[in-house]
């Protein structure tokens, strides 16, 4: 019976710490061009990984008045990419299309990105 315990305490253990995947610490610099919309009070980014949600928006900051918001996002993840869409005024950019996508720098820790609102 002990046999069968120590075995089957061994399986777990190997099964547990085998499908661990190696995370790491990652940035990503948002960019977003939001100079053909009118009426904004406010801008975010919705997506995958933590601290972004699909529910929520992540505040992006106005760099230039009525054109230009940023926002940086930093979060330990094992993939190689992250999928995400911006928002602004609690609406959700590219409707029915397929989400935004960030491939992560493999050389640095900081991926810098650029994009320009429902395009």
């Amino acid at each position: 019976m002990r046999t069968i315990a120590l075995l089957t305490a061994s399986i777990l253990l190997l099964v547990n710490t085998s499908c661990v995947q190696k995370t790491y610490k990652k940035t990503v610099l948002f960019s977003l061009d939001v100079s053909k919309i009118k009426n904004i009070k406010t801008v975010g980014i919705r997506g995958w990984d933590n601290p972004l949600s699909w529910n929520n928006d992540y505040p992006m900051k106005e760099i230039v008045k009525d054109s230009l918001y940023q926002a940086i996002v930093t979060g330990k993840t094992g993939r190689i990419c992250t999928e995400f869409k911006f928002s602004i005024n609690n609406k959700v950019e590219l409707e029915g299309k397929e989400n935004r996508k960030v491939y992560f720098d493999a050389k640095n820790d900081t991926t810098k990105v650029s994009f320009v609102f429902d395009k």
